[in-house]
C-alpha cells in the first residue's frame, strides 16, 4: 500500500461486506495473529475470521442493529470499527464499539483513531449519545480511548485468556457521553 494514497471511511451495508468477505477475514486473521485481544486465540485460521463476519455481523447488520464502518487505502480495506445498538428498550440511547480492527502493517498513522472519530459521528446521527466499549488493560488502545474522551469505569481482572494462551488479561471498562449533533443556525 502506498503511504500517500488518502485513507476514505464509509460504512458497509450486508451485500458489499459479503461482496469483501476476504477482505473483512484477512484483516481480522491479521490483527489476531498480532497478538490482539479481541476475543480470538491462536492458532487462528483464515476461515475461522470469516465464519466470525458470517455468522455474528452479517446477521446483525442485515437485521439493522450493527454498523460496521472501514476504513481503506484506495480499494484495500485496512481497518474497521463496529458500532453495537442492539440494546434493551430501557436504553434506546445506547451503543456498543466493538472490534477496533488496523491492519498491523498500516499502525502507527492515526488510523484507528480517525475511525473511532466517524464511528462516534455516526452514533450521533443515530441518536446514540452513550458509547461503551472495553479493552484489554494495558493495551495500546487504552490510552488512545483515553484520549478521546472516554472514561474507565473500573478493570475486570483475569478477564479473558491471551490471543497465545499463555495468561489471563484483564480487561477495561469504558465510556464516553456524546454532545448531540445541534442544527445550523
Amino acid at each position: 500500500m502506498e503511504a500517500n494514497r488518502p485513507v476514505t471511511y464509509t460504512t458497509q451495508d450486508a451485500d458489499e461486506m459479503e461482496r469483501r468477505l476476504p477482505e473483512f477475514a484477512a484483516l481480522l486473521h491479521a490483527c489476531v495473529n498480532a497478538h490482539a485481544s479481541i476475543g480470538f486465540v491462536l492458532p487462528f485460521a483464515v476461515r475461522h475470521a470469516a465464519e466470525f463476519w458470517t455468522m455474528q455481523v452479517l446477521p446483525a447488520v442485515r437485521r439493522g442493529t450493527r454498523a460496521v464502518l472501514v476504513a481503506q487505502c484506495g480499494e484495500q480495506i485496512i481497518g474497521s470499527v463496529q458500532l453495537d445498538w442492539d440494546t434493551p428498550a430501557n436504553q434506546p440511547h445506547r451503543a456498543e464499539v466493538r472490534k477496533l480492527l488496523v491492519d498491523p502493517a498500516m499502525r502507527r498513522r492515526g488510523i484507528a483513531r480517525s475511525l473511532m472519530l466517524e464511528i462516534e459521528r455516526f452514533a450521533l446521527i443515530h441518536e446514540r449519545t452513550l458509547l461503551t466499549l472495553d479493552t484489554r488493560t494495558g493495551d495500546h488502545a487504552e490510552p488512545l480511548y483515553t484520549s478521546l474522551g472516554y472514561t474507565t469505569v473500573g478493570v475486570i481482572p483475569g478477564y479473558c485468556v491471551d490471543p497465545a494462551l499463555t495468561r489471563l488479561d484483564a480487561t477495561t471498562l469504558m465510556y464516553k457521553t456524546l454532545t448531540r449533533l445541534t442544527e445550523p443556525a
